[in-house]
């Protein structure tokens, strides 16, 4: 194929809004590539063939979008923002502080009072405690996973892993994130992509973790992801268009696609040609879209702003995630720690640490992780709210699982004192927007921190209340590529947020 010299300019430049992309999906191939399954599996899976087959399905859920009886918060929500606290956050030294229990339990903090009578946090967390009444707590959920890799995935998906308390690679088998989901039965019109994941893609803790890609879906179903968004002066440079580039040079890229997706439709079978005519076709879309590439505009942001929300790798994929929603993406998941336990490599850099924090969990709390995570939700959570954002999004602060209500040295682990296990059995996450109770706590735990003491909610109910937020009946059905309908969720919407 031959192109004048014009096109080959256009052609290398394409290279760059493709390049941060293309080196997420080297690491995600490399890591499936492990998997059992064949290229013309994989084909099978997420090719080019089973579209047809699909399409009495997607038009079954379009249809069930509005249930018979919708649940309090049906609707409510225009986009979904995820914040989540890889690595296992502590309940007992965040949201369910155990101030009358023995110090072995209650740990080293104190609690403090909030803006909501009756309510502590952490004394570590005085910015989100002053907020405490524009979100609710819900302190009761709990489920059966007790390994991050695992536990991960049924937070990404709604549904246990096929192996239990465990830690998998991705798996081309695997159930597809909540944003390939979204993208399948209501793919937005509104952003080039439906769902985005930033500071990602999550590695658990050296592998990259199952859950969060298009599963069997395919690739085409893969979310957006944005790495560091700190690495770079900007987010995305290739999406910058240059000046000298006028719309007649636009057209010419436009042109020069079509030919490459021409001459790829006779490499059907040439699994590396579809994904990069895949990435080409996404590249192209987003430069040719101002609301995709302002969205990344970071700069466009005050200092000021920018400040409050910490300028740090987790504070500015909040404010990241922010202008995405602003912009329209229907699916946000920022990961607050893009590494569930990075500090054994190092220790030095805050960037690198996660919520797994079996030995030295005070240290680590006090002196690295809650003081970024106060500034960056609380910023986030009062910018959505003064931005009238917060009004229809549903904002979710999650992990996959707490820690126990035992403060123990692990001599299996890094760390000279002591910390906490992972604990699943109860824990605890936050939700606020479209419609969740204000200055409201949902569910208790027992007296020791040990068990829920009042009705519990696992990762599958999270994930039927942001699709019934978003206006889908959590109940409908989706397809694979083969045909075989599955159920959007398995869990029920969590109606209490709303109620009272």
């Amino acid at each position: 194929m031959r192109f004048d010299r014009c096109r080959q300019a256009d052609y290398i430049e394409s290279i760059s809004f493709i390049e941060t992309v293309r080196r997420e999906r080297v690491l995600r191939f490399e890591s499936r590539k492990r998997g059992s399954l064949s290229r013309r599996e994989w084909l099978r899976i997420g090719g080019w063939g089973g579209l047809a087959s699909v399409l009495p399905f997607l038009k079954q859920a379009s249809a069930a979008e509005s249930p018979s009886e919708p649940s309090i918060g049906f609707g409510k929500a225009k986009s979904v923002l995820v914040v989540f606290a890889s690595g296992g956050q502590s309940q007992f030294e965040t949201w369910d502080p155990k101030p009358s229990a023995p110090r072995e339990i209650r740990g080293a903090f104190d609690a403090i009072p909030t803006s909501v009578p009756g309510t502590f946090v952490s004394e570590h967390m005085p910015r989100i405690a002053q907020l405490a009444d524009r979100f609710t707590i819900v302190r009761s959920m709990s489920h059966e996973d007790l390994d991050h890799g695992t536990a991960f995935y049924l937070s990404m998906t709604g549904r246990y892993h096929i192996r239990r308390s465990a830690n998998p690679p991705p798996m081309p088998t695997d159930y597809p994130t909540h944003a390939a989901v979204l993208k399948r039965v209501r793919p937005t019109d509104q952003f080039v992509h439906t769902g985005v994941h930033v500071n990602g893609p999550a590695v658990v803790p050296t592998i990259l973790g199952p859950g969060q890609f298009g599963g069997f879906l395919g690739r085409d179903f893969d979310p957006m992801i944005v790495g560091n968004v700190v690495e770079k002066p900007i987010v995305m440079p290739g999406l910058s268009q240059p000046v000298e580039v006028p719309a007649v040079r636009l057209d010419g890229r436009r042109s020069l696609l079509s030919s490459l997706e021409e001459q790829t439709r006779r490499f059907r079978d040439n699994q590396e040609m579809l994904d990069m005519s895949m990435l080409y076709r996404q590249a192209f879309e987003m430069l040719d879209e101002p609301r995709t590439r302002n969205a990344f505009n970071l700069s466009a942001e005050s200092d000021a702003l920018r400040d409050r929300y910490g300028r740090n790798r987790s504070g500015q994929a909040c404010l990241l995630a922010r202008r995405l929603v602003e912009a329209g993406v229907p699916l946000v998941t920022v990961f607050f720690n893009h590494c569930n336990r990075g500090q054994d490599k190092n220790p030095d850099d805050t960037d690198e640490y996660g919520w797994d924090t079996h030995n030295d969990i005070f240290e680590s709390l006090k002196d690295r992780l809650l003081p970024r995570f106060d500034l960056g939700f609380s910023a986030l959570i009062e910018d959505l709210d003064e931005r009238g954002l917060l009004e229809d999004t549903l904002v979710i602060c999650m992990g996959e699982f707490g820690r126990a209500p035992l403060v123990a040295l692990e001599p299996r682990f890094a760390g000279a004192t002591p910390g906490r296990k992972h604990w699943a059995s109860v824990y605890s996450i936050v939700m606020a927007g479209a419609g969740v109770g204000r200055g409201k706590v949902v569910g208790r735990s027992d007296r020791s921190g040990a068990h829920p003491a009042s009705e519990k909610y696992g990762p599958w109910d999270v994930q039927a209340t942001m699709f019934s937020a978003l206006g889908i009946d959590p109940t409908a059905h989706y397809a694979d590529a083969t045909g075989r309908p599955f159920p959007i969720s398995i869990g029920r919407p969590i109606e209490a947020l709303y109620a009272g």
